[in-house]
């Protein structure tokens, strides 16, 4: 008998030890990123570019490098007010409450009660009333044993870390897009300031074929082939307040505006063009995986994808419960503390599904292809970043070609233009020569403001596309770190570590 009773608690020993020893270990398969074949460098890369390895500063606003104190007093604003940001926010806030939720799995529940009865009921023939009040306290607690909870909070973690990521996405898409649509207006006044001059030229250009008409060395058509050029430009000159209007009511919906509370002035008509094209250093093929939110993000939900494979195979295995409680009952508060009145009891639940139609091995199945959905997402989104910087690396080289032969253009058309006015003074040659001189003039001088617009454009492009200086370190920073932009101030209607 004795010798039975020795036997038992080493075997109960021994069962405890094998149940903490599985405790160690996970269900499910560890996390390794998806691999990728990627290439040492971009296709783009020549001598036109920088050559100098690195990344956009992520030490400052990106934005600084175009020298405008007005893109980025707007691009604060939006960092502040847009509302894809905020709702990017309350994601992010709602995942990392997710992951907090998840967490609580590995801590025992306690709950309390308290009940009052009057009862009458009936015994031996005896009609009697009676009064019952008892309080409890009762706590229950589901070891982790095959790692379901952890692999739950792995899975929370990374989602939550995804979320952070794409809320950095989120606001680098709003920045550049924002970037680019006040690039594009101020490209717009450059136009209009072109017009006006263009205009002025066209003014005089008419007033002398009205001199030479009413000296009689014209003809009547020259006057009104000169008045219909400067009707036309004029026309051009207004369609132009339908683009800029536009744009300014985009840049009001990007900085949290309606667009009739937002006016952006135009620059001073003759003022140089003060914006210039920065270098955007690209770095490696490589840097993008930690470069770019959106990569992150998905990488993230990958990560996450593979913790819910565990969270489903550890449903293959038994789930012990412990379960406790005490309190206090009886006929009447004043014997609650006697013997009698003082109520516990401990206990053990160990439960195992034996037949449940293939259902856990459906949900195998079912985390098995969403780990699979998501890391083909994660390549095609590397893929996918790749494409984006070589286009816009293309975009910029042939740009930058493109604007050397314009301007190019412009210097002769405005020597042509010169010498069919001079030769026009002199009687020498017809106002047809100078018209279609001037018309010249204007079109390449349209040109190479446009194609200046368009390389800002790219360029932000560009900067979008190497991640605009965002690190993926900054996931592991804490929360108002992460929620501030770089070089910016905190949005004050978002929650701190202590709140």
């Amino acid at each position: 008998m004795n010798t039975g009773m020795r036997i038992a608690p080493r075997w109960a020993a021994a069962g405890l030890a094998a149940l903490l020893g599985l405790a160690g270990c996970a269900a499910g398969p560890d996390y390794r990123r998806p691999a990728m074949d990627l290439p040492d460098g971009y296709k783009e890369s020549g001598p036109w570019k920088t050559a100098e390895p690195g990344v956009v500063d992520g030490t400052r606003p990106w934005w600084e490098a175009y020298g405008d104190p007005t893109l980025s007093g707007l691009i604060v604003q939006a960092n502040a007010a847009n509302q894809t940001i905020q709702q990017a926010q309350a994601q992010y806030r709602q995942a990392r409450a997710a992951a907090d939720a998840a967490r609580a799995g590995f801590w025992p529940t306690a709950g309390v009660s308290a009940s009052t009865q009057r009862a009458r009921a009936k015994s031996n023939g005896m009609t009697g009333v009676s009064n019952g009040y008892a309080a409890a306290l009762d706590v229950s607690w589901e070891p982790d044993l095959w790692g379901a909870v952890r692999r739950q909070v792995e899975a929370s973690d990374a989602s939550t870390q995804a979320s952070q990521a794409s809320l950095a996405a989120a606001r680098l898409s709003i920045q550049a897009a924002l970037a680019q649509d006040y690039l594009q207006l101020r490209a717009v006044d450059r136009e209009k300031d072109l017009y006006a001059r263009t205009l002025d030229a066209y003014t005089r250009t008419l007033k002398l074929t009205q001199s030479q008409y009413d000296a009689g060395v014209a003809l009547r058509s020259d006057v009104a082939q000169a008045e219909a050029q400067l009707k036309t430009a004029e026309a051009q000159s207004i369609d132009l307040d339908a683009s800029r209007s536009q744009l300014e009511h985009a840049i009001a919906i990007l900085t949290g505006r309606a667009p009739a509370q937002f006016s952006l002035p135009p620059v001073a008509a003759g003022q140089p063009w003060m914006f210039r094209v920065p270098a955007v250093p690209t770095g490696l093929p490589s840097d993008l995986l930690e470069r770019r939110p959106d990569i992150a993000a998905a990488e993230r939900d990958v990560a996450s994808a593979n913790a819910g494979i565990g969270v489903a195979r550890a449903a293959y295995f038994p789930s012990l419960v412990l379960s406790a409680s005490g309190g206090f009952g009886a006929a009447s508060f004043a014997q609650w503390f006697n013997a009698p009145g003082r109520v516990w009891s401990l206990g053990a639940l160990l439960a195992e599904t034996v037949f449940d139609g293939g259902l856990r091995k459906a949900r195998d199945a079912q985390a098995v292809a969403v780990f699979d959905a998501s890391a083909a997402q994660y390549k095609q989104t590397v893929l996918g970043a790749f494409q984006e910087v070589e286009d816009n690396l293309s975009t910029l080289r042939v740009l930058d070609d493109e604007a050397r032969a314009q301007d190019d253009a412009v210097a002769a058309s405005l020597l042509s233009e010169r010498l069919a006015l001079a030769q026009y003074r002199a009687g020498t040659t017809t106002f047809l020569t100078v018209a279609v001189a001037q018309a010249l003039t204007l079109s390449n001088e349209r040109a190479a403001v446009q194609l200046r617009g368009r390389q800002l454009v790219a360029s932000v492009a560009l900067v979008k596309a190497v991640g605009g200086g965002w690190s993926a370190d900054a996931l592991k920073t804490p929360d108002t770190q992460a929620l501030a932009v770089a070089g910016q101030p905190q949005a004050a209607n978002q929650p701190t570590e202590n709140e």
